[in-house]
């Protein structure tokens, strides 16, 4: 390497250019997104077969998919919701399985035994992932159009126009009303004329067509043949001859009332408190999250200059502003930390030139990393900005460790050349900037071991750091040493350096001394610090993913089994009036049943998408807190759930969207309610825990209308046409439909008097016998009414109750023991029932096994990296003992500020291990070759320690302040990484005694007698 850097000062300076121009082109073309795009392994099926009893759904249905789906390679777990007519079934596959493939081996198992299932029944299979939730949603409203107006605007003017944005995979249309066209039968004079209901439906079957005749030929032409009897408007439909007996024409308005209604649905839409409609905006999974909310918005911007005036479109909900927020604040957070370790650096050199090639370097760093993120696939993320910048304090150590050591050479050596001097320091400083690179860079490469989400997604931030380290070592390596070249090219600058600076020799620190003469010290600390881990560890909080302050809520509600849609939207009234008076809350949406996401939804639940302002006083956790007491005392009926929407997003990827979930799992239905009503009691008095649900979701009342086989074939009806009539006089028969305005509206035949129909009136429904007279249903069936089932759950094909709550002001680790403790003390289960603990707790002890394994992998690493390099065991003991107990100063600032331990503060502690090895590698190097020259070991000690105390300073003072805006959780999804910085900067400061004071200590204590020894041997 003899004048290396000299030689290829012009190449590598280019070099650094095109990196930084190559950095700034790929960083400008990298997709931007809150999350990694990430392969959920979930797959969820849900099949809807009318209105079938939940015994028999379970029995025809549920059981038959469950065995379909159980196999399909790769499948690890099965859960299933069957409910009144429709099942949900999630299969959980294996995080290494192909997804696309897994779905298609569902579907086609359901395809095999299709055959078995119900005719009527209706399966959609959907593969899970983050796309499936809107990233934007946008609510219309007039005051002076209909619902079905709105929903005609909606749905062929607005929905065509965004769809052409970029990216869009659907916009999804939620709310307004159908338009349909009833024929409201008049019953007596049917009766005197003869006709039934089946006559007007074959009547309309048969005239309501549009048909090929086949084609014609003539003169060189080929004409199409076609007989169109479509009905296209109101006055043709009612003018359609429904008999013709030879002694009159009966058209259909002879008979019926020819109206034009709104489609029933039960549904309710709301926003800010007004009916209106809701667009939904779905991306494509590979689509800019970024670039796709301005393009939206520019379109949205064309779009309300062609919407009628009366028509207002607004947004309750933007996805992507929280993205720019959590990655603008946390690039701020990088930006600001990188600025304050700058400030460290000129204070600690006292050389503005010096701090200048670190201010150059890292951003080469940076660029160097984002280029190898964007051919590596990566985007720019919560996740990947976060890695950037809690690496900036190991870029800053790489950095300062390689100009300390420059500018300490040309200290002691001023009279010579920039140029040698730096190819004099990269010489002595190479075998160091392998070994400590290597300990930082090995401690992550066993995040492989880590599955699940935690691990999808800590994976994508460890590798992130993998790349950044690697690229910090060869800039550090070749590039920093040429800008420092640059930055003294001009000889009179060197010159003047020679003639005015003299020799500077390191000042042995007197401390040093005192402290390796009397080990007894460092062997107090290593107590303590052992004594402080057994101590701290189990009083921790703990809990799984860190948690972030979105700024929006999801407010889940059920009213009472049964309650009418009218009755639980006017509950919901109330809450709304709720909502207004809060002060942090901006907008809201409602949606009356149905859901966001992919899920069975009853009439009587819903959800709230509540957006709050982003400059309040109060976090959402205490929003939360006070909306959940204003409503519980308010509407006591209504079970809520509250959640933010990202969250629940993750939890309805994995398994459970509460982070508390106690399984009872047994045979019995009724026993397994009374077991989760006893559990439910349990977990509502412990403390922290909030929305406890028993798990028990009824199905509304209902009533059975049994066919009398007898009655029935004595007036020549069958079963069938007898529920054809029932539902005429109820919900109505689709019997065709209008090809009205480039759209199809139904034609629903329904009896006079449906809509006001009550449950005495049942019994005196009258029903046509084939010769065209009425017959009360009574004489016909038994009318039975029947109370709500339950809804049954299955994991494995096993029946279980599942128990759920959230938490609310207390970590996940310590309700779960308590929960433990008091169930165990208050439940007895019989035999052959037993209870599981899930959801987020289950995730996290598995995630926790997996960082422990990697903990022992990484110290075993590092351990290896170092005796590889110094082929001594014992010092590799001592390094790996230091680096281990620099844990015990993450425990201390993780226990007293109060922060979880979770997988982000998990990985902190692994990081830390890397760290303290780094440093303790250049430490022992400059004692070996302060020892070769001296042969002195007390005086090489002390001049190691003295010679890496500014730099060691420098890299804590450096990581620590970059590292502080992140601590401090300023900024927007700046808490995601919150935990990890914290176990981070509290390492560092513990790890600054056991580096300046024991580790000395201990290199005296083991080498003092046998220290020439090993400098022979070493030699």
């Amino acid at each position: 390497m003899r004048n290396f850097f000299t030689s290829y000062k012009n190449p590598l300076s280019v070099m650094a250019v095109i990196i930084i121009m190559g950095g700034l082109f790929a960083y400008s073309k990298m997709q931007t997104a809150l999350f990694p795009e990430i392969t959920f392994p979930k797959i969820k099926i849900i099949a809807d077969a009318g209105q079938q009893p939940v015994k028999k759904m379970m029995i025809t249905v549920t059981r038959q998919l469950e065995n379909a789906v159980k196999q399909v390679p790769d499948l690890k777990k099965i859960r299933s919701i069957t409910s009144r007519g429709s099942c949900e079934i999630s299969a959980y596959m294996d995080w290494n399985a192909n997804i696309d493939i897994s779905q298609q081996r569902i579907e086609s198992k359901i395809n095999e035994i299709k055959n078995t299932l119900p005719p009527d029944i209706q399966i959609t299979v959907e593969r899970m992932n983050p796309s499936i939730l809107p990233i934007t949603g946008f609510s219309l409203e007039s005051k002076t159009r209909s619902p079905i107006e709105m929903k005609l605007l909606a749905m062929y003017t607005i929905k065509p126009f965004l769809s052409q944005v970029d990216g869009v995979s659907e916009i999804r249309v939620i709310g307004g009303k159908e338009k349909e066209y009833w024929l409201v039968l008049n019953v007596q004079k049917m009766n005197t004329l003869g006709i039934t209901p089946d006559m007007i439906n074959t009547a309309l079957s048969q005239t309501n067509f549009i048909k090929s005749n086949g084609y014609l030929s003539d003169y060189r032409l080929l004409y199409l043949t076609v007989t169109d009897a479509a009905v296209t408007s109101k006055d043709q439909l009612a003018n359609l001859v429904i008999s013709n007996n030879s002694r009159r024409v009966i058209l259909l308005k002879d008979i019926a009332d020819l109206q034009i209604q709104e489609a029933k649905e039960y549904i309710k839409i709301n926003a800010n408190g007004r009916e209106g409609v809701l667009l939904a905006v779905i991306k494509q999974p590979n689509a800019n999250l970024v670039a796709l909310s301005d393009q939206m918005d520019a379109k949205l911007a064309d779009l309300k200059k062609i919407l009628p005036k009366d028509v207002t479109i607004n947004p309750f909900y933007e996805q992507a502003a929280f993205v720019k927020d959590s990655i603008k604040s946390v690039t701020d957070s990088l930006m600001i930390g990188l600025a304050l370790a700058i400030i460290v650096a000129i204070i600690f050199l006292r050389s503005f030139k010096a701090s200048a090639v670190i201010l150059v370097t890292i951003p080469v760093i940076l660029c160097l990393s984002i280029i190898c993120l964007f051919a590596y696939g990566q985007t720019l993320n919560i996740m990947t900005l976060g890695a950037l910048a809690a690496a900036i304090g190991l870029i800053i150590d790489d950095a300062i460790v390689v100009v300390e050591q420059i500018h300490r050479t040309h200290e002691e050596h001023p009279g010579e050349p920039t140029t040698t001097l730096v190819q004099k320091a990269i010489k002595y400083l190479l075998p160091a900037m392998v070994g400590s690179s290597l300990s930082t860079i090995v401690i992550f490469l066993p995040f492989v071991l880590m599955s699940g989400v935690a691990g999808a997604y800590f994976k994508v931030m460890t590798d992130t750091m993998i790349i950044t380290l690697v690229c910090s070592f060869f800039v550090t390596w070749l590039i920093l040493p040429v800008i420092y070249i640059f930055f003294t090219r001009k000889a009179g600058i060197v010159n003047s350096f020679k003639q005015k600076a003299k020799p500077h020799n390191v000042k042995n620190q007197r401390w040093v001394g005192f402290f390796i003469r009397r080990p007894w010290i460092s062997l107090v600390m290593i107590l303590g610090l052992i004594f402080s881990i057994w101590f701290i560890y189990p009083k921790l909080e703990t809990g799984f993913l860190p948690e972030m302050d979105e700024g929006s809520i999801v407010l889940d509600y059920t009213s009472p089994p049964g309650t009418s849609l009218e009755e639980t939207d006017r509950m919901l009234r109330q809450v709304e009036k709720i909502l207004v008076t809060i002060p942090e809350v901006e907008a809201y949406s409602r949606r009356t049943g149905t859901q966001m996401g992919f899920f069975i939804t009853e009439p009587n639940s819903g959800d709230y998408l509540i957006q709050l302002k982003k400059e309040r006083d109060k976090s959402t956790d205490d929003v939360i807190a006070d909306i959940r007491k204003a409503v519980e005392s308010s509407q006591p009926a209504l079970r809520i759930d509250f959640g933010q929407v990202i969250g629940d997003m993750l939890g309805d990827l994995m398994t459970s969207v509460q982070p508390v979930e106690v399984k009872i799992f047994g045979n019995d239905i009724s026993k397994l309610q009374e077991l989760s009503k006893q559990v439910s009691d349990v977990v509502t008095h412990v403390e922290g825990a909030a929305d406890v649900f028993d798990g028990i979701v009824i199905a509304g009342p209902s009533i059975n209308i049994e066919p009398n086989a007898t009655a029935l074939a004595q007036y020549g009806l069958t079963p069938s046409a007898l529920q054809y009539q029932l539902q005429s006089s109820l919900e109505g028969n689709i019997v065709g439909s209008v090809y009205d305005r480039e759209q199809l509206s139904n034609i629903r035949l329904v009896y006079p008097g449906n809509k006001t129909l009550s449950v005495a009136d049942i019994d005196k429904i009258p029903v046509f016998l084939p010769n065209g007279r009425l017959m009360p249903i009574n004489q016909l069936a038994n009318v039975r009414i029947n109370t709500g089932e339950a809804e049954v759950e299955r994991e494995d094909l096993q029946s279980m109750g599942v128990v759920t709550a959230r938490l609310e002001n207390r970590d996940l680790g310590s309700v779960i023991k308590d929960i433990q403790a008091e169930v165990s003390k208050k439940v007895v289960l019989p035999q052959g029932y037993a209870i599981v603990y899930g959801g987020a707790y289950a995730e996290q002890q598995q995630s926790f096994k997996e960082l422990l394994m990697i903990l022992i992998t990484s110290s075993l690493l590092v351990f290896g990296v170092i005796l590889f390099l110094f082929k001594d065991f014992r010092i590799a003991c001592i390094i790996l003992l230091i680096a281990v107990l620099g844990i015990s100063g993450s425990y201390m600032g993780l226990y007293f500020t109060n922060t979880p331990l979770n997988v982000g503060s998990y990985t902190g502690l692994i990081m830390i291990v890397g760290i303290i090895g780094e440093n303790a590698i250049f430490t022992f190097l400059q004692f070996r070759e302060s020892l070769a020259e001296s042969g002195d070991a007390d005086q090489s000690i002390i001049y190691s320690i003295s010679t890496r105390l500014r730099p060691k300073l420098m890299t804590a003072l450096g990581a620590i302040i970059a590292l502080m805006p992140i601590a401090l959780g300023i900024g927007t999804g700046a808490q995601l990484h919150q935990p990890l910085a914290i176990a981070v900067i509290s390492g560092f400061i513990v790890a600054l005694p056991l580096l300046l004071i024991v580790l000395p200590s201990l290199i005296r204590l083991t080498y003092k007698r046998k220290i020439q020894n090993l400098y022979k041997m070493d030699t």
